[in-house]
């Protein structure tokens, strides 16, 4: 494993029963990497990044992360979910819990870190995602896109190596998307290393530091933001690019 690879995914492959949703894959990132993952859907692009936190297991292959292997090792699993922050299409926050609560929860119980420390952490988190005044609302008060910057927030407070992000933005209203890619556009300044699943090739051509193209299972091809949106290597990815972009 290359020394400055903090995530490295060898001949990976998964089935859901009959189907084969990722074939042979081989992948790596880097520490401080910004990777976009794009392509059509069903083309196995959730899948992967869930298999990398083990919210997936996979049939074939094995998977490192910071140096730590975790297929089939549920305590190099439990020690890489503490490092590996995740960003969910339905942000996943607790209802019956405010929001600052929602953010404190995860490092009080999984770190063991004080209530007074957790609290000082989450109000920076949320002064960062532009929500400190709504540390003591609940989920069903905030609007999409302020929910999923809680959801950015929440992550960040467990001090993550890796922050995955699966299509953050799908289910958001058009108005609140431009904020959530904020926080990600800050994020990326930061020299966080980010993997993030996502429709939004305007934020890939401006933040990602290399766009990896799948379908049908298979990652078709990988390139830096300016040749793959220029030039294509792919009939796929450049049909997949003219339908995209002209929508």
């Amino acid at each position: 494993m290359d020394n400055n690879e903090i995530i490295k995914m060898n001949k990976i492959n998964k089935y859901f029963d009959d189907f084969h949703v990722l074939k042979n894959i081989d992948f790596s990132v880097k520490q401080g990497e910004i990777v976009v993952i794009c392509g059509p859907s069903g083309s196995g692009k959730s899948t992967l990044i869930r298999c990398i936190n083990g919210l997936e297991e996979i049939d074939e292959g094995e998977i490192i992360v910071d140096d730590l292997h975790i297929h089939n090792n549920k305590k190099n699993l439990k020690e890489i979910r503490s490092e590996v922050g995740m960003v969910f299409q339905h942000f996943n926050l607790f209802p019956h819990l405010t929001i600052l609560e929602n953010i404190t929860i995860a490092p009080t119980l999984v770190k063991s870190i004080s209530k007074k420390d957790a609290h000082e952490i989450a109000m920076e988190l949320l002064k960062k995602v532009k929500l400190e005044d709504k540390a003591n609302a609940y989920p069903a008060d905030l609007s999409g896109g302020q929910k999923q910057r809680v959801a950015i927030a929440r992550s960040l407070a467990m001090k993550p190596k890796v922050i995955l992000f699966d299509e953050p933005t799908s289910a958001l209203d058009p108005e609140t998307i431009g904020d959530v890619l904020s926080v990600m556009k800050d994020l990326a300044k930061e020299n966080f290393t980010l993997v993030c699943v996502t429709h939004e090739m305007g934020f890939a051509k401006e933040v990602g530091d290399r766009i990896v193209f799948m379908d049908h299972g298979v990652i078709v091809e990988e390139n830096n933001p300016s040749e793959f949106f220029k030039n294509p290597k792919s009939q796929r990815a450049k049909k997949f690019l003219n339908e995209i972009l002209i929508h």
